[in-house]
């Protein structure tokens, strides 16, 4: 792993497409409103029959400001009273859920996303998590992966010891960029220094794992002032750190229109941003994980890529994919078996169904077989940037080469071109190809043709 990444400008031009971030396979555009409901009760019938240890993921929408770059689901208010009825039908949805599994299914992640989840109050987080613990076998031994989103301004030493003492043992932090002409330009101050207490105070309370997110491609950014925010965060000595690539899609989501575009860093000064960041963290010990991901070499994530056994989900990178993922709250999407199912998007809308004492279950997908052998595929590509023909072989009965002959003028040019070694038994993602890897899974992704393009990012 020492050679994980090799920059090759030439190749990055020319495979860098707009496609998938695969955090599943088929992905959320495939989904329909033909899923419902009894799909889930089914899916939870056969995860309670198999035991099968569950992840959860509580989604918490409210946020007091809005951050102009922000494509997740959230409701913008002052008003903190606005979080007590959709705590009211979170807590029935639990309640509804937890009845169809087996308490002896044990909750090995849980993770608080949003919106910003500090939004609610402190009584409000303590009365959820003991309604979470009430009708989920949730770990008492921190052993458990239990994460939550933090905005550090809105949070403090107070609201850090309460999440403690409620089990959380991992923080995600927003920080996106330190520049305060930056934070100006996309609505979110946050100084150095109040990131800093917040890490501070993790650290202190001996929270097991802290993960910064950054974003390049922002207005105003230049490879120069985005190099000294990195430098920053390498002094803050996160286990993980995220380098998304802002993706601006004013026609999509409606805060980014407030972005002047005329602001945005150019393509070639993206890039450039992008390969200082890697050399950045590369010289200060961080491994590349994949789409975007940096850890330290004894973080989980790490050791789990060295050993084969990372996997992908909607909670991005996990060491938890053998769980059943559950998500409660409005938006928020399941993975249980062969199903995935989201919850409706619309606030109003999540409550009342619950208010009726229905499940907001909207719409989602159950996998085909076909499914199923790609989503194994995609899988293994993006988490070990290998692929062993012969495991797809036997777990799917198939004969490898055969089942993808359409594709292989496809990967034979990857190959011409220095992405990928193309062996009889395997396919290797060379250094230069891992920074692509999303494009090396695109050949192998059946609804790719007949989506638009432009529902996606780029891949750098």
């Amino acid at each position: 792993m020492l050679d994980a990444i090799r920059w090759d400008t030439d190749l990055i031009r020319r495979y860098d497409l707009a496609g998938p971030r695969y955090t599943s396979y088929p992905t959320a555009v495939q989904f329909n409103s033909q899923v419902g409901t009894f799909d889930l009760f089914h899916a939870l019938r056969d995860s309670r029959k198999a035991l099968r240890p569950l992840s959860l993921y509580v989604h918490v929408p409210f946020c007091a400001n809005i951050c102009y770059y922000c494509a997740c689901n959230k409701v913008i208010t002052k008003d903190r009273g606005r979080a007590q009825p959709y705590l009211q039908r979170l807590e029935q949805e639990i309640q509804l859920i937890a009845c169809h599994l087996e308490p002896a299914q044990k909750v090995e992640q849980l993770h608080f996303g949003g919106g910003t989840p500090t939004f609610l109050s402190h009584d409000e987080l303590r009365q959820l998590m003991a309604h979470l613990r009430k009708h989920f076998n949730l770990l008492d031994d921190d052993s458990g992966d239990y994460g939550i989103e933090i905005d550090p301004r809105e949070a403090d030493w107070s609201t850090m010891g309460l999440l403690r003492e409620l089990g959380f043992n991992r923080v995600s932090i927003g920080l996106q960029d330190l520049d305060p002409a930056v934070q100006r330009a996309v609505n979110r101050l946050q100084s150095l220094e109040e990131t800093r207490a917040v890490i501070d105070a993790a650290r202190t309370l001996q929270f097991r794992s802290i993960n910064i997110d950054l974003i390049y491609g922002l207005p105003k950014q230049t490879p120069e002032n985005f190099a000294r925010t990195v430098e920053e965060v390498i002094s803050l000595q996160p286990d993980r750190l995220s380098v998304f690539n802002y993706a601006h899609l004013p026609e999509r989501f409606m805060p980014q229109r407030r972005i002047n575009s005329h602001e945005l860093p150019s393509p070639a000064q993206k890039l450039e941003m992008l390969q200082r960041t890697i050399e950045q963290l590369t010289a200060a010990g961080y491994r590349y994980i994949g789409m975007d991901h940096f850890a330290l070499p004894d973080d989980e994530l790490a050791i789990a890529q060295e050993e084969q056994t990372l996997q992908r989900n909607f909670q991005g990178y996990t060491t938890h994919g053998h769980c059943d993922l559950i998500g409660l709250g409005v938006s928020a999407i399941s993975q249980i078996g062969d199903l995935y199912c989201q919850n409706n998007s619309d606030l109003n809308q999540y409550q009342n169904t619950l208010a009726a004492a229905q499940l907001a279950t909207s719409r989602g997908l159950v996998c085909n077989a076909d499914d199923r052998l790609r989503r194994a595929v995609i899988q293994q590509l993006i988490c070990n940037f290998s692929l062993e023909f012969a495991e797809i072989e036997q777990a799917f009965n198939i004969d490898f080469q055969g089942y993808f002959g359409a594709l292989w003028p496809q990967l034979q040019g990857m190959a011409n071109d220095g992405l990928i070694t193309l062996e009889r038994e395997r396919i290797e993602v060379l250094p230069a190809g891992r920074l692509l890897v999303r494009s090396v899974c695109m050949v192998f992704d059946a609804y790719l043709e007949q989506q638009n393009r432009q529902r996606f990012s780029r891949v750098i």
